[in-house]
């Protein structure tokens, strides 16, 4: 049987290893092998910023569900959260690799994103299962707009990382639609616009630091 220290000690050794060690992938890297990338030094630097941005949005996807499968009762749902950041996990290595390969950095403010996320995701667990699995499907239609808004941003040679974030607007869709089946309830309008606010906060910030 699992015990709460059990799922606290898998929170604390997951946070660790989502903020320091290398992150690797259960699947292929999506990539275009018959396009070659050459980018100027602009663009480099813009795609360099841009994945950044969505490599904060991984780590902080880790966080959001440790935090709700260590909150929830349910195994059945526990195990709905576990799986969905394996998946996401696939995300994080891939921002990770594409920012060495655009000799681009992580945001030097990972552990404050985490730490941020996973209370966010402890508050949605006390709220009962229906709500966190809401809060679920709101984060992840925010982050599918958001990587559709990113496939308008990038420069368009830049095939590695178009592929990598149309993959991930693809699986973003999916876990929304998985919570959505689970039960989610929908969140009220005000709380709506709180996430939106804290999310272009951190988009911005990501964005250089």
């Amino acid at each position: 049987m699992t015990t709460a220290l059990d799922l606290a000690l898998n929170a604390a050794d997951g946070a660790l290893r989502t903020l320091f060690a290398k992150p690797r992938a259960s699947r292929t890297c999506p990539t275009v092998p018959s396009e070659a990338t050459d980018l100027s030094r602009q663009d480099k630097d813009l795609s360099g910023a841009l994945m950044r941005v969505n490599h904060v949005g991984e780590v902080c996807a880790q966080a959001l569900y440790a935090a709700q499968a260590l909150g929830t009762r349910d195994p059945v749902l526990r195990k709905h959260f576990i799986k969905a950041s394996q998946e996401e996990g696939d995300h994080l290595a891939w921002t990770r690799d594409r920012l060495d390969e655009l000799g681009a950095r992580p945001s030097l403010l990972n552990p404050l994103w985490y730490a941020g996320a996973f209370g966010l995701g402890l508050v949605a667990s006390r709220l009962g299962d229906p709500l966190s699995l809401g809060f679920v499907v709101e984060t992840e239609r925010q982050v599918e707009a958001h990587l559709a808004s990113h496939l308008e941003r990038l420069p368009e040679g830049d095939h590695e990382s178009r592929a990598i974030v149309a993959q991930m607007k693809d699986d973003e869709a999916q876990h929304a639609r998985a919570a959505e089946n689970a039960g989610a309830r929908q969140l009220p309008a005000p709380v709506k616009l709180l996430m939106r606010s804290a999310a272009k906060v951190m988009t911005t910030v990501a964005h250089r630091i």
